[in-house]
C-alpha cells in the first residue's frame, strides 16, 4: 500500500541488474512505499507484486506500458511498530479542544 513503511529484507541482485537499475535498496534500511504495481520481470512477463519506493527512482521498462522499473514486494516486510501505532491511534477516544 502507497505510504506504508517497509524494511528491506532481501537485497540480494542477480549479476548484471545495474544494467537496468541506478537505485537498489539496501537489506535492513527503511523505506516508504511509493506505489505497488504489477511488475514485469527481467524477461518482460507480468506478473509479479512490485513496488516503487520513495527516494529510489529507476529508469523506465523497456516492455510496454514501460513503467518504472521497481522491486519485488516479498524482498520488503511491513514495519510492524507502524501497525501497532496505527492500532493505537484507532483505539484512542477522541479529544475535544476547547
Amino acid at each position: 500500500m502507497a505510504g506504508q513503511k517497509v524494511v528491506c529484507i532481501d537485497d540480494q541482485f542477480p549479476l548484471g541488474i545495474e544494467k537496468f537499475y541506478v537505485a537498489l535498496p539496501k537489506a535492513g534500511v527503511t523505506y516508504v512505499v511509493r506505489d505497488v504495481t504489477l511488475g514485469i520481470n527481467l524477461q518482460g512477463e507480468e506478473g509479479e507484486i512490485a513496488v516503487t519506493l520513495v527516494g529510489l527512482h529507476n529508469p523506465k521498462s523497456s516492455t510496454p506500458p514501460f513503467p518504472e522499473r521497481a522491486f519485488k514486494a516479498e524482498r520488503f516486510r511491513p514495519l510492524e511498530d507502524d501497525r501497532i501505532s496505527e492500532r493505537a491511534l484507532a483505539d484512542r477516544p477522541e479529544t475535544i479542544e476547547v
